[in-house]
């Protein structure tokens, strides 16, 4: 190859040098700022041109005064009548201009460049014991702000977040859609959270929890798995085991994630639990809002306490030694959850009381305490026996055919369940869930579900309840809500018209809609995204808590039941809830709550939902009223 000419070689190395950024740059020029000086100072000297009155003028008198002129402009008319020597210096201060002139450049666009650096969130994150959030979808928010709501009692809370988006973006979102995070400090950072490298950045190794969010795309699972894999793969990783939770959409990536994770992830199958959620809302309304009662940081949560004075007690004498706080089972010493275990159970050493109360400091026992139970006002009516059921489903996504399959655990054998949608695609899921089902009998058909004559034509007055589905898979988030929405104002209109009474159970993808759909007066509304950021939340900040919804999510496990109040106590008369306490346990239940109906329709009053109620006040509950109770059945 024939030799390169000297200008190429030079212009070569020159862009290579240039290359190497801005500091090298700098460092460059001040080299030659430096060689400049000396050379002239020298040069200076060869010729003998010096200030009239300076008679001993040396190299390093010499080199004071280049430097001077290269470094000040001003300083070349400061001398006497000696225009060979100004000349010079004229000279030497053109070409410290140049030079300055660029320093100043090459500086300004240093300190640009790294501010340009720190706004993409690449920095490190220099915290401890923080929460890191990986990815970003729309329960972010909710997570977020469930967070703020948890570190309250905290001096000082830290979220980080590594997403793969603009740094500036998602601190534009968080500011707009959350609000003051009040002694929360929330830091954004941005990197792909399944790039080791990346991950390194938002520093999971000294984090109190991780949440790895979905994708909100079709390969969210396999992307979630990756990440587990990225972290506690890591060569660098930390010898304590990490808490962390995610989220899965498919049940048969469950077990791989859980193979990669083990202990240290808890993994919560979204489409499952809000399928669940919605089956058991279904037959008992007002159940949605216990359960988002149970998960939020808002009212009262789920706690976990050591209680030494109530070793070799019963979960019956338990039950009434708490007067602030609602007892749902027991954590063993090996951490098995039991909800409502067995009344004759005994507390051991090294077992935890599972409570529902105002905060971790107030699931305090009284055991001195006398409990005051109005034996005339208990009652004991006997179950009501089952009938075949007729259930309406309308609209379609992929939480359907495990709704169906719910369904089947509950309802008695010979009960119809007719699916209604848009679109045919349904139909072979439906004939493939027909063969596993058994006490169900499914029919599907394809009508346009927004339709006012269509819905008119269903039969409406024979149904039992109606599930109505978002068409998830179908349309944008907006306009499958939307579509929901008519289908409720339709109904809400037959039942004004005419009288009809079914329940209503829908589901919601947006909670700002959830507002709007109030005025259509269904009896619940499930907000899938707002229930599992609502458990990711609490599950982040407690992995046992997976174990005690698990239980309650469980159609084979002691669940929440909503039972007229008048199966337990007389109605129309002064109680106290320790009496009604009293009633449950005999049936070998837990009770933790009532629902006042008249205000069920009003969410400034919680819907009338009542949440561990303080036992020894009495107030009255009338005959349409209800209480909640942890039950098999």
């Amino acid at each position: 190859m024939k030799s390169a000419p000297l200008s190429v070689k030079l212009k070569y190395k020159f862009d290579n040098f240039i290359s190497k950024g801005t500091l090298a740059m700098i460092s460059g020029l001040g080299i030659f700022s430096l060689v400049f000086v000396v050379l002239f100072a020298l040069l200076l000297l060869a010729i003998g041109l010096h200030p009239d009155h300076e008679n001993d003028f040396n190299i390093f008198e010499s080199i004071w005064v280049n430097l001077t002129h290269v470094l000040d402009p001003g300083t070349v008319g400061n001398h006497e009548e000696n225009w060979p020597f100004r000349l010079f210096m004229m000279t030497v201060t053109v070409i410290g201009l140049v030079v300055i002139s660029t320093l100043i450049g090459l500086v300004s666009s240093g300190i640009l460049e790294k501010m340009d650096d720190l706004r993409k969130g690449r920095s490190f994150v220099i915290e401890q014991d923080h929460v890191l959030i990986l990815g970003w979808s729309s329960k972010i928010f909710t997570i977020i702000s469930e967070l703020i709501l948890a570190n309250e009692n905290q001096k000082r809370g830290i979220i980080v977040i590594l997403a793969d988006k603009d740094k500036v973006l998602m601190e534009d979102e968080i500011k707009d859609k959350v609000g003051d995070t009040r002694n929360t400090d929330v830091i954004c950072r941005t990197g792909n959270p399944i790039d080791v490298h990346d991950l390194y950045i938002a520093n999971p190794f000294e984090t109190r929890s991780i949440i790895i969010l979905d994708k909100d795309n079709e390969n969210s699972d396999s992307q979630i798995i990756k990440t587990i894999v990225a972290i506690v793969t890591n060569p660098e990783r930390r010898l304590e085991p990490y808490h962390i939770t995610a989220e899965m959409e498919d049940k048969k990536n469950f077990d791989v994630a859980k193979m990669v994770g083990k202990d240290e992830v808890e993994l919560i199958l979204s489409d499952e639990i809000i399928s669940r959620i919605m089956v058991q809302t279904s037959r008992q309304s007002g159940l949605s809002v216990v359960y988002i009662e149970l998960m939020d940081f808002g009212g009262d949560e789920i706690y976990f306490t050591e209680e030494p004075q109530l070793v070799g007690k019963t979960f019956r004498d338990i039950l009434f030694a708490y007067e602030d706080s609602a007892i749902m089972g027991i954590q063993y010493a090996d951490n098995r959850v039991e909800v409502n275990p067995p009344m004759n159970t005994v507390f051991k050493e090294g077992d935890k009381v599972i409570g529902i109360t105002e905060d971790d400091d107030t699931l305090v026992p009284n055991l001195e305490k006398t409990v005051s139970i109005i034996e005339s006002d208990i009652v004991y009516t006997e179950p009501e026996e089952q009938h075949k059921e007729m259930i309406l489903i309308v609209g379609w996504n992929n939480r359907a055919q495990y709704i169906i399959r719910e369904l089947d655990y509950y309802v008695p054998p010979g009960s119809t369940v007719r699916v209604v949608s848009k679109f045919e695609d349904a139909r072979k899921i439906i004939n493939r869930l027909q063969k596993k089902v058994e006490n169900i009998t499914l029919e599907f058909e394809v009508q346009d579900t927004t339709d006012r004559e269509t819905l008119e034509e269903m039969n409406l007055q024979n149904m039992d309840y109606i599930i109505l589905l978002c068409y998830q898979n179908y349309y944008p988030i907006q306009e499958a809500d939307a579509q929901t929405l008519i289908t409720l104002l339709h109904l809400r209109n037959f039942t004004e018209k005419n009288g009809d009474k079914y329940k209503i159970v829908s589901e919601m993808l947006d909670i700002r809609n959830r507002q709007l759909a109030d005025i259509t007066s269904a009896d619940d509304f499930i907000v899938s995204d707002k229930l599992i950021s609502l458990l990711m939340s609490q599950v982040s900040e407690n992995k046992f808590l997976m174990r005690v919804f698990e239980d309650l999510f469980d159609a084979d496990g002691s669940e929440i039941y909503i039972k007229p109040a008048r199966e337990y106590i007389q109605v129309g008369v002064p109680i106290n809830f320790y009496t009604i306490l009293e009633s449950a346990v005999r049936k070998n239940e837990v009770a933790i709550g009532y629902r006042v109906i008249k205000d069920a329709k009003d969410a400034n009053k919680g819907y009338g939902v009542y949440v561990n109620p303080k036992k020894s006040e009495e107030f009255v509950l009338d005959a349409d009223d209800m209480v909640i109770v942890l039950s098999e059945d």
